[in-house]
């Protein structure tokens, strides 16, 4: 990639800067389209709101409360598309609402008569009331005093970050230039109107200058220190919201089925998802002031979900039953009415073009990259006078694409078609052999082919989102850092000193992952 970009001379066509879910699916786009296309990621691939979902691919039940039936339709559509397009990462989840009250059942199972009406033909299965003995046998730890039943509908499952390297792959098979750790420093002008850019590649400490027709700002919750660079002062756009999430392990839902509860007592919704043998379990909803890159879980938070998660289950779950906590930045659009809370501000994408060029792209979720990098793509094309190519990402297969016969689902799943070249690697030497965690199934030869294949430069980027070890189990992660270290080490032709070094820095990250 590196070579990509100091033998191309000549001006890019798109640019991207940010190189999370709406970032890449641009650049998938741009690429698939033809146009000579560069992203720039300041650190690695999903290091922030991207790899911290709640796992869902969904079209939002919730948004049908608040009446935004378009945002709804536009996300079942995306949904179907996501699944048609990348079955190795994407799969069918079963829901269960569970119902304590007359009247809740009536009114649940007609919103889900809705939500599967707006899928039509993309629908991944039909809602249905389910009594109270089914959903027990379903859900075996469900709260049963006071339970009548339950509505169970479907919706879709997906491992976030490894989504987000097959884009990054994806992009390469189209010829795109996909780098992490190279950092936009400034925005080179003439006439007041953005021709190129400085960029400073972090791990060489080198400085390049780029020419661009075309700027595209997709940076998530840093998209105002992207239009600060263009705008000096210019009015803020992104209200940060944070999200956080807790991993239990699965003897919490005991179940193939995930809860969702339609209305906690902040008036939000909470799932408790089963994920690679675990149960990711939020979100919660909490304005914030700081943008971070490793946003912390806030006590009151953690206990907020705990204290949910109790009302529904039988048991309730205490903080040492904790694998990992996990907090993301949720990148709303600002709004201009006071007191607006965040659960309230729609999740609709906006694309703005300024003055001299910079096209930003911000709100929008996970389900929606492919439609928000259409429309933002057509908007490039639009004000930056690019030879107009049509869009084709509604049919384009994600790098790795492969239908599993089997059922059980695994972390290596999401390798796809490319599952027997990582596994080949153990034949290369013994020390690529076997299991790293046999408890998260993570082997050897996984973090080989992160540093080889797929541009993990550090211990946290095998751990945190080629592999989900991170996310999965904290502390389990943290017995497996040093041999990680050691293995990424030979790979790629490191010593001692990166080896302690990273050990060191993934240590003292992963502490924040789990309570102490």
């Amino acid at each position: 990639m590196l070579d990509a970009l100091r033998s191309f001379k000549d001006s890019w066509d798109i640019v991207v800067t940010g190189g999370g879910a709406t970032g890449l699916g641009i650049a998938v786009d741009a690429t698939s389209r033809g146009y000579k296309t560069l992203l720039l990621e300041q650190n690695d691939f999903g290091k922030g709101t991207s790899s911290r979902s709640t796992k869902l691919v969904h079209g939002g039940v919730r948004y049908l409360r608040q009446g935004n039936i378009m945002l709804v339709y536009e996300g079942l559509k995306e949904r179907g598309l996501m699944i048609q397009n990348a079955p190795h990462l994407v799969r069918n989840q079963k829901f269960i609402i569970p119902v304590y009250s007359w009247w809740a059942g009536p009114v649940y199972t007609l919103g889900l008569k809705l939500y599967d009406l707006l899928a039509g033909k993309l629908g991944f299965g039909v809602s249905r009331w389910i009594s109270k003995q089914t959903a027990i046998q379903a859900m075996p730890t469900l709260n049963k005093n006071g339970l009548r039943g339950g509505i169970l509908y479907h919706d879709g499952q997906f491992d976030d970050s490894r989504m987000l390297i097959s884009l990054v792959n994806t992009c390469s098979d189209y010829g795109g230039t996909v780098l992490n750790y190279m950092k936009v420093n400034n925005l080179i002008k003439e006439k007041g109107i953005i021709t190129g850019l400085e960029i400073y590649d972090q791990e060489e400490n080198k400085e390049y200058t780029i020419r661009a027709k075309a700027v595209i700002n997709a940076t998530g919750v840093f998209t105002d220190e992207i239009i600060q660079l263009d705008e000096p002062g210019g009015k803020k756009m992104i209200r940060p919201s944070q999200g956080i999430h807790i991993v239990l392990d699965e003897q919490f839902l005991k179940s193939h089925y995930a809860l969702m509860v339609p209305r906690t007592s902040d008036g939000r919704v909470m799932f408790a998802v089963p994920w690679y043998n675990r149960v990711v379990v939020g979100t919660t909803d909490t304005l914030v002031e700081q943008i971070s890159l490793e946003p912390r879980a806030l006590e009151d938070e953690i206990r907020f979900i705990l204290d949910t998660t109790g009302q529904y289950l039988d048991k309730r779950p205490s903080i040492q039953d904790i694998l990992s906590i996990f907090a993301g930045l949720r990148p709303l659009i600002a709004s201009n009415g006071e007191g607006k809370s965040t659960k309230d501000i729609s999740r609709i994408h906006k694309i703005t073009v300024s003055p001299s060029g910079l096209i930003t792209v911000v709100g929008g979720k996970w389900t929606s990259y492919r439609k928000m990098a259409e429309d933002t793509v057509n908007m490039a094309i639009k004000t930056r006078h690019l030879p107009e190519k049509s869009c084709v990402t509604s049919g384009l297969h994600i790098h790795g694409y492969v239908i599993h016969t089997d059922t059980e689902y695994y972390p290596a799943h999401a390798y796809g078609s490319m599952l027997s070249e990582v596994e080949n690697l153990e034949n290369e030497s013994e020390e690529y052999s076997g299991f790293l965690s046999e408890k998260l199934k993570i082997k050897k030869s996984h973090i080989i082919w992160a540093a080889r294949e797929e541009m993990a430069r550090t211990v946290e980027d095998a751990l945190a989102r080629r592999t989900r070890a991170l996310f999965l189990d904290a502390r389990e992660s943290i017995l497996i850092a040093p041999e990680t270290a050691r293995l990424m080490a030979k790979e790629l032709r490191y010593g001692e000193e990166w080896i302690s070094e990273q050990t060191r820095l993934y240590m003292e990250l992963a502490k924040g992952y789990v309570m102490s």
